[in-house]
């Protein structure tokens, strides 16, 4: 079984991928099973019909997906290959604790057509990690605790997600010389992070994007996989984090490989919000 279950079209800010594009490239690879999983960053993004606010790029406005367009023409993809590679619907939802209802809102309009949600966190206070703006003026030790804590709030407030995306996903965007801190550091965090995760029913990614951006290893690190195990987490899903062809799929099999290593026997793909449990 291979299912990559983090995903991203045209439908996302980020990416030019075509969506019929991704489902060809799928088959072609022999992926058994994708999960789309569009962009949605409430407090830095509009909605795409109330584009007010937004900011530009190439002429155009950067604005959260369109989601009936995106859901309808995903249904069109089901019924066109749906013999050839399962499509599961999803979104990854850029979560603040402070746009929870935003989200919630957003989930009571469309979760029904939903298989599957992506809890991330992008970006804190409206300011983004990928620009430095959220770690400028902080110490490796503040802007480190500080992502962790966000995590921790959102958690502890917010129902609406499958599993947590890149859940050390700072680590990635750590300018610090040396590279990031020790896990030693934010263990006792990410313990009540995890905890409160498995209490809810709810699970974690593997984000093998870590390879391809030289981090060495998937998002989260083999320390938060340990952790996750020993605390008595089972749901895990795997994800490329894909927005080109060449991301398709990428070390979904070495992510595997090390899942079995830590001492995960089953990995999860969903449907309609429920895990559904396959062998390593």
């Amino acid at each position: 079984m291979l299912a990559d279950y983090h995903v991203h079209s045209a439908y996302s800010d980020d990416s030019t991928y075509p969506m019929e594009q991704v489902v060809r490239d799928a088959i072609r690879t022999n992926l058994d099973e994708l999960c789309f999983t569009e962009h949605v960053d409430y407090g830095v993004k509009p909605d795409w019909d109330q584009p007010r606010g937004a900011r530009f790029e190439d002429g155009h406005p950067v604005t959260n997906c369109p989601y009936p367009a995106y859901l309808d023409e995903l249904d069109r993809m089901r019924e066109r290959y749906g013999t050839q590679v399962r499509m599961a619907r999803g979104l990854e939802l850029g979560v603040q604790t402070h746009t929870i209802p935003a989200y919630e809102r957003l989930l009571e309009r469309y979760g029904s057509r939903l298989d599957f949600t992506l809890l991330s966190i992008h970006q804190v206070g409206d300011r983004e990690f990928w620009d430095g703006a959220f770690q400028e003026g902080r110490t490796q030790e503040e802007f480190t605790m500080a992502y962790y804590e966000e995590l921790l709030g959102v958690v502890e407030r917010f129902r609406g997600y499958s599993v947590v995306a890149h859940l050390d996903l700072i680590r990635r965007y750590d300018p610090t010389p040396g590279g990031p801190l020790p896990f030693s550091f934010v263990r006792g965090i990410v313990a009540e992070i995890l905890s409160r995760v498995i209490a809810d029913g709810r699970g974690i990614e593997v984000n093998t994007s870590g390879w391809r951006y030289g981090l060495g290893g998937p998002q989260p690190t083999c320390d938060v996989l340990r952790l996750y195990r020993d605390l008595g987490g089972r749901i895990v899903t795997l994800g490329s984090d894909s927005h080109r062809p060449e991301h398709l799929g990428a070390y979904l099999r070495v992510a595997q490989d090390l899942l079995r290593t830590v001492g995960f026997l089953q990995a999860c793909t969903f449907e309609r919000g429920e895990p559904r449990f396959y062998e390593l």
